[in-house]
């Protein structure tokens, strides 16, 4: 899950795996797989660079052998 901030300034939570496409209109808008929307206050680029940071963690903390 990634935080990002609403244009209200509060800040959520989302899933990382749901989003499909991050595009600037001119705010940034987060489209994801259910076909919601989401405008959020971060640039396209801080977007992008939370997702490349969570997925980075999520697989450099992965075990580097299978337990039999």
């Amino acid at each position: 899950m990634i935080k990002v901030t609403r244009l209200n300034n509060k800040e959520f939570y989302v899933n990382a795996d749901l989003i499909e496409f991050v595009e600037k209109t001119p705010d940034t808008v987060i489209s994801l797989t259910t076909g919601k929307k989401i405008i959020v206050e971060e640039s396209v680029q801080t977007v992008i660079d939370k997702i490349i940071a969570f997925r980075r963690k999520i697989f450099t903390d992965l075990p580097t052998t299978l337990a039999d």
